[in-house]
C-alpha cells in the first residue's frame, strides 16, 4: 500500500505532530473538538523530507496524493479552484514539530487569478475587497515563492497613497487596488521574465515547494541551531480555505493568548484589526487595538471567542497562542499552540496550572525549558528599548546576561577603572588566564577569537559575567586600543553594550534590568529536586563562586580549577620564580611560598561547601600561560631571580609550544615536576584536616583529580606522589582523614583503556571540552573560524563544544563508564566540562547513568531541571 503523505484535517489529531507538524495536528485536533475551523489538508514532515532527498522536487507519488486532496477539499467546502461560480482561495502555511514563530513562510488568498477576481468582486458587492486579496497575494507569492523583494511592492503602494493623498492602505479604493495588482504583475514580469502564473494548481505547487525551501532557509536555520531542533524533522504544509478578515468593517482578524505571555497573569491578552489580514497585525502595518475592545466592537464574537479559548486552554492543559478570523461576522480559528513566554511567566504558568489542578507537578517540571531559566539569574537589556535598537554586530552567545560598559583594552585599564567607579566591558582579541582579575572587574567581555568552550566563554560564565565571543567581523588594534565594527571606530572609553544570551552588540549605552528571582522559582526547583536521580555539582575556583552555586542548588563541586588561583594578587610572582629556577631546591623554595596561600584557598572552599564534596583537579595549563609577557613583569623576575633580563626572555621562549592544547600540560607537569604536586597535595590535605577538625559534624573528603592522563603508569605514577605525601600529612597531624585520588577522562585512549586505569583511579570525571577537542582534531578556540561553514553545508548542525556529541564523544563516554565499573563497580563517575550545563547533554548523562554533573554556578538550576526532566522523560 502506499505510504500516505497528505491527511484532511478531519484524519489528524493532536498526537500526529511529528508527522503533521504542530500547526497541522491542532488544527486536526480543533476540527476534532468541534470548533470553527476552515478545512483544508497537511503535507506531512516527511513529504519535506523526501522532497529534499528527490533533490529538491515533489515526486509523482505525493503530487497524486496532493492533487486527490484538492479535489475532497473542493467536496468538503463545495468552491472549485479558478470556478467562474463559486471559488476556492486557500493559505498555504508551514508548520513544523516545533514551534518556530516567524521563522518560515505563509501565502494568503492563492487561487486568484484576473478571472476569479472579477467573479469575487461581482458575487460579493465588495470590489475593495477582492482586489486587495488580489494585491496582497501577487505580493506574497512573489515575495515568497520567487524570492521578488517586498520592498519593491512597498515602494509602489506608499507612491500610490502618495498619489492619492492618504496615509493608510484602508484608504485606498477597488479602482485604487486594482491598479496596484496591475503594477504588481508588470513589476513581477519585470523581475522574473515570465507572466505572473494565473492557473490554480502551478500557483499551489508553486507555494508548497516554498514552504519546503523556507525549511532551509537562512533565519531557519539559525534559529534551529540556537534551539535544538534538527534538521532532518523537515516542515509540513498547510493548506486550508481562506477565512476573509479584510472585507469590511464587519470583518478582523487577531492573535491572542490565554494568559499572559511576559507575566504569567491569567487573563486574556491579545490584539485585532478590523479589515485585515493575518500578517497585518504580526508586521504592525497598522496599529491593533486591545482584545478587549472587541468586546464593544462585536460583542457576540468576543463571548463566543472567550470561549473557544477557555476549552482548548482546559483541552490542552498550557497557556495558548491562538489566530483568529472574523469573516462578516462569523469567527474562525486559523491555529492553536502552546504559547512562548518569558522564564517568568513559565515558572507562574506551571505553578498556576498545578494550583488550578489542571497539571500534576510532574507536568509543570516537564514544561519549561530549563534554558530559559539562565534569563532569571542575569540582567537583562530593557525590551522596549532593544525593540527599537539595531545590533552593529553578533558573534556567539558565550556567556547569558547584559552588560554595558566603557570600552577598555587590558585587564589592568578594566581593575584600574572600575576602582575608580567606572563601568567597563573588556574587549581582547582572546583571553588567558592572567586577564582573570580584569575579566571580574567588568560588566562584560566581548573577545574576536575563540568559541563557546575559549577561555572567555568558560570563565564568563563561572562567574556568571555576561560574554559575547568570536566576533570575527572586529578589526582589532590592540596596540592602539581601538576597533572598527560596521564601518565605526570605537575608541577607549567609547560606550558598548553586549547581550551575552543572543550574542548581539550595540552601539551606545542601552539600560538594564536587573534579574528577579519569583518565589515560583523555589517550587519548580524543589519539585525538580524531588525527581532527579543525577546529582549536581558545580565548577568553582572561588568561595564566592561557591557560595552562589550552593545557594542555586549545587550538592558539591565538581571540579575546581587550581591554576586560576595562582593568578590572584601577588602570588603568581612566586609561581613565575617556581617556573624560572634552575633547580629542584629553588622550585621548592617558590612553592613554598604558594602552600600557605593555596590551603587557605581550599579550606575556604571547604567551609563554603559545608562537608558536601570537593573535587579539585591539579594544576592543568601549560606553564607559557603563567609567564610575563609585560617588560616590566619581566624585569621584576629576573631581578628576583638573580638573572638578566636576555636570560628570562630565553626561558620563556623555551617554554613555547606548536601546539601547547597537548604540549606540556595536566599530569605531565607532576611528572616532569613532582615537587608541584607535592605542594598541592599538602595544600588540599592540611587545608581538609583544619576544616573537619573545626567541624566534627561534617564529613571532609577531598577528591584529588589528576588531569589528562592517557596510561595507567602515568596514573600510577602521580598518585603515588599524592598518596605518600597525603598519607604522612594525616599521620602527623594524628588525623582519621580519608580521601580519594581520580582522573579525568578526556583522551579517547584514556577511554578506551579505563579497566586499566581503574585499577588506580577511585573515581572517573569527563572533561568534556578536551574530550571533544580530541576526539574531532579541532581546536576548540579556533574551530568558530570553520563552523559556519559545516553549518552551512549540513556537515553539522550544533557546535560540539556546546552541545555534546552522543554519536562519538558519547560512544568513548559509555565505553569508558563500561569499563571502569567492570573493574571497581562503586567508583563514582562525573562531568565537568561545559557540557554539564547543557540540559540535552545532561539528559544523556542521566541515560548512561552518570552520578552527576558538574557546571558553571549559574548553570546550577538549569542542570536541576534539566536532569528532573531526563528522569521524568526516561522513567
Amino acid at each position: 500500500m502506499a505510504r500516505k503523505w497528505v491527511y484532511l484535517f478531519t484524519e489528524g489529531s493532536a498526537d500526529m505532530k511529528n508527522l503533521l507538524g504542530g500547526k497541522g495536528a491542532n488544527l486536526a485536533e480543533m476540527t476534532n473538538l468541534g470548533l470553527p475551523v476552515p478545512q483544508g489538508f497537511t503535507i506531512t514532515t516527511e513529504a519535506c523530507t523526501q522532497y529534499y532527498e528527490d533533490g529538491e522536487t515533489i515526486n509523482d507519488e505525493i503530487m497524486g496524493q496532493i492533487m486527490d486532496h484538492i479535489e475532497k477539499m473542493e467536496k468538503i467546502t463545495g468552491k472549485k479552484f479558478g470556478d467562474n461560480e463559486n471559488p476556492l482561495l486557500v493559505s498555504v502555511r508551514s508548520g513544523a514539530r516545533a514551534s518556530m514563530p516567524g521563522m518560515m513562510d505563509t501565502i494568503l488568498n492563492l487561487g486568484l487569478n484576473e478571472n476569479v477576481v472579477e467573479v469575487l468582486a461581482e458575487k460579493s458587492g465588495n470590489p475593495r475587497w477582492a482586489y486587495d486579496c488580489y494585491r496582497r497575494f501577487i505580493q506574497m507569492y512573489s515575495d515568497v515563492v520567487m524570492e521578488v523583494g517586498k520592498k519593491y511592492f512597498e515602494e509602489l503602494i506608499d507612491e500610490m497613497k502618495e498619489k492619492k493623498g492618504v496615509t493608510e492602505d484602508v484608504d485606498l479604493n477597488a479602482d485604487d487596488l486594482k491598479e496596484l495588482a496591475r503594477q504588481f504583475k508588470a513589476e513581477y514580469k519585470e523581475k522574473i521574465g515570465e507572466d505572473f502564473p494565473t492557473d490554480p494548481k502551478e500557483q499551489l505547487m508553486g507555494a508548497i515547494k516554498a514552504v519546503f525551501r523556507s525549511w532551509d532557509n537562512p533565519r531557519a536555520n539559525v534559529y534551529r541551531r540556537d534551539n535544538d531542533i534538527p534538521y532532518s524533522w523537515g516542515t509540513a504544509v498547510n493548506v486550508q480555505m481562506m477565512a476573509f478578515g479584510n472585507m469590511g468593517e464587519t470583518s478582523g482578524t487577531g492573535v491572542a493568548f490565554t494568559r499572559d505571555p511576559a507575566t504569567g497573569e491569567k487573563h486574556l491578552m491579545g490584539e485585532f484589526l478590523m479589515n485585515a489580514q493575518g500578517e497585518d497585525v504580526v508586521a504592525g502595518v497598522r496599529t491593533p487595538q486591545k482584545i478587549e475592545q472587541l468586546k464593544e466592537v462585536m460583542p457576540e464574537v468576543y463571548h463566543k471567542f472567550v470561549g473557544i479559548c477557555s476549552i482548548l486552554e482546559d483541552h490542552y492543559k498550557d497557556m495558548q497562542d491562538m489566530e483568529f478570523t472574523i469573516e462578516d461576522k462569523k469567527l474562525y480559528m486559523l491555529q492553536t499552540r502552546n504559547g512562548k513566554r518569558t522564564a517568568k511567566a513559565a515558572l507562574k504558568i506551571a505553578c498556576d496550572l498545578v494550583d488550578e489542578f489542571m497539571i500534576t507537578e510532574e507536568k509543570a517540571v516537564k514544561m519549561i525549558d530549563p534554558r530559559n531559566l539562565d534569563t532569571l539569574l542575569h540582567p537583562q537589556f530593557d525590551g522596549e528599548v532593544l525593540k527599537k535598537t539595531e545590533p552593529v554586530g553578533k558573534a556567539l552567545a558565550a556567556s547569558p546576561g547584559a552588560a554595558c560598559g566603557k570600552i577598555v583594552f587590558t585587564a589592568d585599564d578594566a581593575k584600574a577603572w572600575k576602582e575608580r567607579g567606572e563601568k567597563v566591558v573588556l574587549v581582547r582579541l582572546e583571553t588567558s588566564p592572567e586577564d582573570i582579575e580584569g575579566m571580574k572587574a567588568a560588566q562584560g567581555i566581548l573577545t574576536v577569537r575563540g568559541g563557546m568552550t575559549s577561555h572567555a566563554a568558560v570563565v564568563a560564565r563561572g562567574m556568571g559575567t555576561c560574554c559575547v565571543s568570536g566576533c570575527s567581523e572586529i578589526a582589532m588594534n590592540e596596540a592602539a586600543k581601538k576597533f572598527v565594527l560596521a564601518g565605526k571606530e570605537y575608541h577607549e572609553g567609547d560606550w558598548i553594550s553586549l547581550d551575552g544570551s543572543t550574542g548581539k552588540i550595540y552601539d551606545g549605552i542601552i539600560p538594564t534590568v536587573d534579574a528577579t528571582v519569583a518565589g515560583e522559582f523555589g517550587r519548580i526547583m524543589t519539585w525538580a529536586d524531588k525527581y532527579r536521580r543525577l546529582k549536581v555539582r558545580t565548577n568553582a575556583d572561588t568561595p564566592a563562586d561557591a557560595r552562589k552555586a550552593r545557594e542555586l542548588g549545587a550538592e558539591g563541586i565538581g571540579l575546581c580549577r587550581t591554576e586560576h588561583m595562582f593568578f590572584e594578587g601577588d602570588r603568581i610572582d612566586a609561581f613565575r620564580e617556581m617556573i624560572c629556577s634552575d633547580t629542584v631546591e629553588e622550585r621548592e623554595a617558590a612553592l613554598e611560598k604558594i602552600l600557605p596561600v593555596q590551603q587557605g584557598d581550599f579550606e575556604a572552599l571547604y567551609e563554603a561547601l559545608e562537608g558536601n564534596p570537593v573535587t579539585i583537579r591539579f594544576l592543568d595549563p601549560p606553564l607559557h600561560e603563567f609567564v610575563p609577557t609585560d617588560e616590566d613583569d619581566i624585569k621584576k623576575l629576573a631581578d628576583t631571580q638573580g638573572k638578566t633580563v636576555e636570560q628570562i626572555k630565553t626561558i620563556i621562549d623555551s617554554l613555547h609550544e606548536f601546539n601547547p592544547m597537548m604540549g606540556h600540560r595536566g599530569c605531565r607537569l607532576a611528572v616532569t615536576y613532582p615537587e608541584i604536586a607535592r605542594m598541592q597535595t599538602k595544600a588540599v590535605i592540611r587545608a581538609a584536616i583544619n576544616v573537619q577538625k573545626a567541624h566534627a559534624d561534617w564529613n571532609v573528603c577531598p577528591e584529588i583529580m589528576i588531569p589528562l592522563i592517557c596510561d595507567e603508569k602515568e596514573l600510577r605514577f602521580v598518585k603515588k606522589i599524592v598518596v605518600e605525601t597525603a598519607d604522612a600529612e594525616i599521620a602527623a597531624a594524628g588525623s582519621s582523614l580519608t580521601y580519594q585520588v581520580g582522573t579525568m577522562i578526556e583522551i579517547p585512549r584514556a577511554a578506551l583503556t579505563a579497566d586499566d586505569i581503574a585499577k588506580d583511579a577511585e573515581f572517573f570525571c569527563f572533561g568534556t571540552n578536551d574530550l571533544t577537542q580530541m576526539t574531532y582534531g579541532f581546536s576548540r578556540d579556533d574551530a568558530g573560524k570553520f563552523l559556519n561553514s559545516y553549518y552551512d553545508t549540513k556537515i553539522f548542525e550544533n557546535d560540539p563544544f556546546a552541545k555534546l556529541d552522543q554519536t562519538g564523544v558519547g560512544k568513548l563516554m559509555e565505553t569508558a563508564i563500561k569499563l571502569g565499573k567492570g573493574v571497581r563497580p562503586d567508583m563514582h563517575v562525573g562531568i565537568c566540562g561545559e557540557h554539564g550545563g547543557d540540559p540535552s547533554s545532561v539528559e544523556f548523562c542521566h541515560k548512561i547513568g552518570l552520578d552527576y554533573v558538574s557546571c558553571s554556578p549559574f548553570r546550577v538550576p538549569i542542570a536541576r531541571l534539566a536532569a528532573a526532566q531526563a528522569a521524568l522523560n526516561n522513567k
